[in-house]
């Protein structure tokens, strides 16, 4: 290949563009989408790219592949399937911390496979949060082995991470401005990356089993776990234990009494469900009657509720067959909320109000003057400014607040949750991700496809398919695509491969060739975002690898992968979402995301080297 090209017109103007949006991405005056919409627009207006072009990013097969794994991801999102995860996490850790760092961080990795990375650390902090919460490990002790773990699972599969998605697409672009006699470049494979991903998560989960983790020892104390969790009712308010079903047997003194006399008897734990026949339903009415076979969502202690069990002749379980849904956190739980001097529930009680009934609210508690009243709450009058403790459903929660007679005070997910969709949310996404495995469907079809079937499904309605979209990305990524084009068929990448081997030493081996090239899009990585440095660096890698006698293929995917290999700064999104709530500081992330960011590279390389 002809290193000494000359400088043309087309590859200043290109180089200059490459500069400038680098630049204004360090600097961060401009938001980094809005640059990237300006280096579109100049061009087009510079004529570097053809007018009919220009647009053709929006409508890749990479940015619909983006789009597809968001939308999937706020359906299975919508399921509760994560808050399932977090339950089972618990059981499998059998209380050891590190055994639970293992499960959680590796799960996570695998999930990051067929998600979004920031979408899976969005799902994935409520779930740290609730461990912390349970466990008592510190917030930060979490989120950055998450944090990695995702990270470096979404090199699992072409759909991990943006720059994978966007690679195959930079390849086929390529191949229009190959020298004579070069190979055609393929696109690679669903699960062409497969083994490095898995000895990347590997890698990651090593590392912080036997040193990053003690590094994270300092950080205790530090970060936002977030108040609203059951460590703090259980503090604050003595509300604690599990939820247990007690079915009511034919000898037991219950039958026939208000579920109100129920829970007046001496002893009761708190009783938040009750099904009777086919009907179950939380916040039952005081006056709801108990009959044979009705069954009670009980919440308590383990001996608290074995004891109401034994003296009233009611079958305990542990397993919740009947409230499962129900109890759900992602569907109800406990909240607060202030009664405000304009309540018309001030000087009323449970029982005037009959909040149950009327709201599907039950009254666990009354704060008043620093005193926590538990004791016969039901017929306690309401005062302003009482903190009521509530535990409900979190739309019923939704539609007291919009009255507003109570000020909730929780955090709680506002949107519709669907946990009876969870089965047929993940028979879905399978069908999408074993269309996405055949070789005849573009990926983006395929997770299309899953797209469509989720919305037909009821999984989701097409007005939280757009709310899921973060067009932000969307538009830095399809802003930029152009430019990835420019810089090859102006030869600007060419140019820069050429002089670049002129500066190495002759001979130099393939393998340290892709070390640095993976070494500069890291650096590049931490400055430009990942999605920039694989648009910028993929064409150079793919016109050095021509040059140097390697394989563009692996060159290319080199690049790629150490796009994402960013665990120091903000500008990988991932990293940008866990700073603040972990409060952790820059030293922080140097001092464990260096060391781990050499690792990943060392890793990559040496993958893709054994693999290519």
């Amino acid at each position: 290949m002809e290193t000494a090209l000359t400088l043309t017109t087309d590859m200043k103007l290109v180089l200059g563009l490459v500069g400038f949006t680098m630049v204004m991405f360090v600097f961060e005056r401009i938001r980094a989408d809005v640059v990237a919409l300006v280096v579109l627009v100049l061009l087009g207006l510079s004529g570097l790219v053809e007018p009919e072009e220009l647009f053709n990013g929006f409508s890749g097969n990479a940015v619909i592949a983006i789009i597809a794994t968001m939308i999937l991801g706020a359906g299975l999102d919508r399921t509760g399937a994560l808050n399932r995860l977090a339950g089972w996490l618990l059981r499998r850790a059998q209380g050891l911390e590190q055994r639970l760092l293992l499960l959680t961080t590796g799960i996570a990795g695998l999930n990051s496979s067929f998600m979004q990375n920031p979408s899976v650390m969005a799902l994935y902090m409520p779930v740290a949060s609730r461990l912390s919460s349970r466990t008592g490990v510190p917030l930060p002790r979490f989120l950055l082995p998450i944090a990695a773990a995702i990270v470096m699972g979404g090199g699992l599969t072409m759909v991990g991470n943006s720059p994978l998605i966007l690679l195959n697409d930079l390849l086929v672009a390529a191949n229009s401005n190959l020298p004579s006699g070069a190979a055609t470049l393929e696109p690679l494979k669903m699960f062409a990356p497969l083994p490095i991903g898995l000895a990347l998560l590997a890698a990651s989960l090593l590392y912080f089993r036997f040193f990053g983790y003690r590094q994270l020892g300092d950080e205790e104390g530090k970060g936002v776990t977030p108040a609203r969790t059951q460590s703090y009712f259980a503090k604050a308010y003595g509300i604690e234990g599990d939820v247990y079903e007690l079915t009511v047997t034919a000898d037991s003194p219950l039958v026939g009494m208000s579920l109100g006399e129920a829970e007046a008897l001496r002893g009761a734990p708190l009783l938040l469900a009750l099904k009777t026949g086919n009907e179950a339903r939380l916040a039952p009415p005081a006056d709801a009657r108990i009959w044979v076979g009705s069954v009670l969502g009980a919440m308590g202690s383990r001996e608290q509720v074995n004891d109401f069990a034994q003296n009233h002749f009611l079958r305990l379980s542990t397993r919740l067959r009947h409230f499962g849904d129900l109890f759900n956190p992602s569907r109800a739980g406990i909240s607060e909320a202030v009664v405000p001097p304009t309540s018309r529930f001030i000087g009323k009680t449970q029982a005037d109000l009959q909040l149950r009934k009327q709201y599907g609210l039950s009254l666990l508690a009354i704060n008043r003057d620093k005193q926590v009243l538990r004791d016969n709450v039901r017929n306690t009058p309401l005062r302003s400014g009482d903190m009521l403790v509530l535990h409900s459903i979190w739309t019923d929660l939704a539609e007291a607040a919009a009255s507003k007679d109570l000020v909730v005070v929780t955090d709680y997910p506002k949107g519709e949750q669907r946990p009876h969709k969870l089965k047929i949310a993940l028979v879905i996404f399978a069908i999408s991700m074993l269309l996405a495995l055949s070789s005849r469907l573009p990926v983006s079809i395929a997770l299309m496809t899953g797209v469509a079937g989720m919305l037909i499904a009821g999984v989701l309605n097409i007005d939280e398919a757009y709310a899921a979209i973060n067009w932000r990305t969307v538009f830095l990524m399809a802003c930029l695509i152009p430019l990835g084009w420019a810089m090859d068929s102006s030869g600007a990448a060419a140019w820069v491969a050429g002089h670049t081997l002129e500066q190495l030493p002759e001979g130099t081996p393939p393998w340290l060739l892709g070390l640095l090239l993976g070494l500069l899009t890291t650096a590049f990585s931490l400055v430009i975002s990942h999605v920039g440095a694989t648009i910028v660096m993929v064409p150079l890698a793919i016109n050095l690898a021509l040059a140097a006698g390697g394989n563009p293929t692996a060159f290319a995917l080199i690049v790629a992968l150490s796009a994402s290999n960013n665990f120091m700064t903000a500008s990988n999104p991932v990293i940008a979402m866990i700073t603040g709530p972990a409060g952790y500081t820059t030293q922080t992330l140097w001092r464990v995301g260096a060391p781990l960011s050499l690792l990943y590279l060392l890793v990559a390389v040496a993958m893709v080297n054994l693999l290519f």
